[in-house]
C-alpha cells in the first residue's frame, strides 16, 4: 500500500494513500495508545452532525457556496449512516481538549467532499478541513457538544431498560403478596414484611432512577456551538451563531439551546457532574438491590433461601452442583465501575483552568462507559434473573414461625419491657412467643391470634379494636 505526504505545522508525514483521515489524526493515532480503544459510533455520528449542522448553516449565512457545503453534507451523511467509521482512528482519550477528535472528523469528511468533488484524498482541494469543514467553530464548541448529543442518544435505552426492570419487579411483587416472611435490620430478624413489599420497594427505588435520568437530560440540551474557542464567538459569523442551535437540533432529531452565556458553557462540565451523580446513584440502588437478591438467596441449605434465583450457568469448576448468583454479581460489579468512573468525572470536570476544560476526552470516555455498562447490567438483571425469581414459601413461613421478632407487636399493649423479656425466654427456651403470653395470661387466644398476625403486621390486613388499656391493666402495667 502506497502512501501520500501531508504536512502540517509540525512537519510532514506519510499517510496511506488510501485512507479518509489525515497528518492529525495520524498524529494523534500514534501519540495517544492509551485505552487500545477508538470513538463510540455513537460519537462519531455525534460529530458528523455537528459538521452537518454547520455547513447547512454556513451555507445559510452566505460564508460557503452549495456546491461545497452540498458535498460536505453529502459526506456527513454518510458517516451518519454508518461509513467511513473505520476511518476514525483516535484514541477516546486523548491530549489537547478532544482536538484530536474533531480533526479526524474534520480530515475524514474534507477527503470525503474532495472525492465527490473530483479531487484526491490528502490534497484538501477543493474542500479543506480547518477552512470549511471546520468553518466558524472550534474544537472547543464541536467538542463538548457531541459529548452532550452522544450522551442523549445512550440515556432514553438505559432509561427504557430501567422500566422494564421496574415492570418486573412490579409483577414479582404482586407474585409474592401473600408471602410473609420475617423483615430484617441490620440482617437481624425484625418485623414481618411480605416477600411483595420487599419486590415493590425494590420496584420503587428503579423508578425514582429512571425519572432521575430522564430529568438529568434537560442539562445536556444546552450547547455552546457558536461560542468557538472560548465562547465570544471569535471567526463566527453573528448569523452563523444565531443559527447555528436551531440547525443542529433538526439534524441531530433532538432539541438543543444555545447557552446564554457562551463563555460559561465552554469553561465548565458541571452538567456531566450532574449526569454522573444520577448514574452513580443508580449504580448504587441496583448493587444494593443485587445485594438483597443475593443474601435471600443463600444457601441453598445452610442460608437464608427465601428466594430463589434461576439456575444460569455452573457455579465451580470443582464443586458440582455448585450454583451460583452471577447475574446479581456482575449487576455489582458494573456499579463499582460506574461508582468509580464517577470519581473520574468529578475530578476531570473540577480540574479545567480559565476558559477551556482540557480533560473533557476522559470525562466523556467514563461517561459513555457508564451509560453503556449500565444498560447491559440492568437487561441481564432483568431477563436473566429478576423474570425467573420463585419465592420459597416453606422457607418464609418457616423463618417467620422460629423468630421471636413478633414479639414488637405486644409492646403497646404489655410494655417493652415485659415483651423484651418474653423475647429472651422465647430463645432461651424455644417455647413461641404466642405461647409463653397465653401461659402467663397476659392476653387472651383471641387477643394474641389478633395481635401477633404477621399478616396484620404487614399492612395487609386491619386489626380489630383492641382495647390497649384493658389489656395493660391485666397485666399490671
Amino acid at each position: 500500500m502506497g502512501e501520500r505526504i501531508e504536512y502540517d505545522s509540525v512537519g510532514s508525514i506519510g499517510v496511506p494513500e488510501d485512507a479518509y483521515y489525515g497528518i492529525q489524526s495520524l498524529r494523534a493515532f500514534r501519540n495517544f495508545h492509551i485505552t487500545g480503544r477508538t470513538l463510540s459510533s455513537e460519537f462519531i455520528v455525534s460529530l458528523a452532525q455537528i459538521k452537518k449542522a454547520a455547513a447547512v448553516t454556513n451555507y445559510e449565512c452566505g460564508n460557503i457556496d452549495y456546491v461545497l457545503s452540498k458535498a460536505i453534507v453529502k459526506a456527513c451523511d454518510e458517516i451518519i449512516n454508518g461509513r467511513f467509521h473505520g476511518q476514525f482512528i483516535v484514541d477516546p482519550i486523548q491530549g489537547g481538549a478532544g482536538t484530536s477528535a474533531n480533526m479526524n472528523a474534520n480530515e475524514v469528511i474534507a477527503n470525503r467532499a474532495c472525492e465527490l468533488l473530483g479531487g484526491a484524498k490528502g490534497s484538501y482541494v477543493p474542500v479543506h478541513p480547518n477552512d470549511h469543514v471546520n468553518m466558524s467553530q472550534s474544537t472547543n464548541d464541536v467538542f463538548p457538544t457531541a459529548g452532550k448529543l452522544t450522551a442523549l442518544k445512550l440515556i432514553p435505552e438505559l432509561v427504557f431498560k430501567l422500566k422494564r426492570l421496574a415492570n418486573a419487579l412490579d409483577g414479582k411483587s404482586r407474585e409474592f403478596a401473600a408471602v410473609v416472611k420475617m423483615g430484617r435490620t441490620q440482617l437481624q430478624d425484625a418485623v414481618p414484611i411480605s416477600l411483595g413489599q420487599e419486590f415493590a420497594a425494590f420496584s420503587c427505588a428503579v423508578k425514582r432512577d429512571a425519572k432521575r435520568l430522564v430529568k438529568v437530560t434537560d442539562e445536556l440540551r444546552t450547547v455552546n456551538m457558536g461560542g468557538t474557542a472560548v465562547g465570544t464567538s471569535v471567526n463566527a459569523s453573528p448569523e452563523y451563531v444565531a443559527g447555528i442551535a436551531e440547525n443542529l437540533s433538526g439534524v441531530a432529531g433532538t432539541e438543543v439551546v444555545q447557552a446564554e452565556n457562551l463563555i460559561d458553557c465552554t469553561q465548565n462540565l458541571d452538567c456531566f457532574a450532574f449526569v454522573s451523580g444520577a448514574l452513580k446513584t443508580c449504580a448504587v440502588n441496583l448493587s444494593k438491590i443485587s445485594n438483597d437478591l443475593r443474601l435471600l438467596s443463600s444457601g441453598p441449605r445452610t442460608g437464608i433461601m427465601e428466594i430463589a434465583l434461576p439456575a444460569v450457568q455452573n457455579g465451580s469448576s470443582i464443586m458440582p452442583g455448585k450454583v451460583n448468583p452471577v447475574i446479581p454479581e456482575v449487576v455489582t460489579q458494573a456499579a463499582f465501575n460506574v461508582i468509580g468512573n464517577d470519581c473520574t468525572v468529578a475530578l476531570a470536570a473540577e480540574a479545567g483552568q480559565m476558559e477551556l476544560n482540557a480533560f473533557e476526552p476522559v470525562l466523556f470516555y467514563k461517561v459513555f462507559e457508564s451509560i453503556k455498562t449500565l444498560t447491559g447490567a440492568v437487561s441481564t438483571l432483568t431477563d436473566n434473573c429478576v423474570c425467573g425469581i420463585t419465592a420459597n414459601r416453606e422457607n418464609c413461613e418457616a423463618h417467620l414461625r422460629e423468630s421471636v421478632g413478633t414479639v414488637t407487636a405486644l409492646c403497646p399493649y404489655i410494655g417493652y419491657e415485659k415483651s423484651a423479656e418474653l423475647a429472651k425466654q422465647s430463645l432461651k427456651t424455644g417455647v413461641p412467643v404466642g405461647t409463653l403470653a397465653l401461659n402467663c395470661g397476659i392476653l387472651t387466644k383471641r387477643e394474641l391470634e389478633e395481635v401477633l398476625d404477621p399478616v396484620a403486621m404487614t399492612g395487609c390486613r386491619k386489626l380489630d379494636t383492641l382495647s390497649k388499656v384493658s389489656v395493660c391493666e391485666r397485666s399490671g402495667i
